[in-house]
């Protein structure tokens, strides 16, 4: 696989790394290394990537990328999120190809989850 120039790496804001891990683990499974008190990086979200200790967060609001995961059940996704600590930014909505919604999780970096299924054809 020809990785040159690929996005390879994505990093994040926390003001709580350890809120952040718990979040991430339980909801979605991710795993987590640290490399000292103010960084962890993550694997098993599909792209490799990490949480730095910082008073920010990454929101649409501000101009920041949205990061999109998929789901094969998207309201299956959705309480799960939430029953880990996630607030709904943006509930269940349709677009072209899909429905998605957006949440942030608790230290407030927004993200979406996506599905392709459940479409009225």
């Amino acid at each position: 696989m020809d990785n040159h120039e690929k996005i390879n790496y994505v990093e994040f804001p926390s003001k709580d790394l350890e809120k952040t891990k718990a979040f991430f683990s339980e909801a979605f499974g991710w795993e987590f290394t640290d490399y000292g008190p103010e960084y962890s990086a993550f694997s098993g979200a599909g792209l490799d990537g990490g949480f730095f200790q910082a008073n920010l967060h990454s929101s649409t609001v501000n101009g920041a990328a949205l990061v999109v995961l998929y789901s094969s059940d998207l309201e299956d996704t959705l309480q799960k999120v939430e029953s880990c600590g996630a607030q709904v930014v943006k509930p269940i909505f349709s677009f072209p190809g899909g429905r998605r919604f957006h949440f942030a999780e608790p230290c407030g970096n927004e993200f979406a989850v996506w599905s392709d299924t459940g479409l009225q054809k």
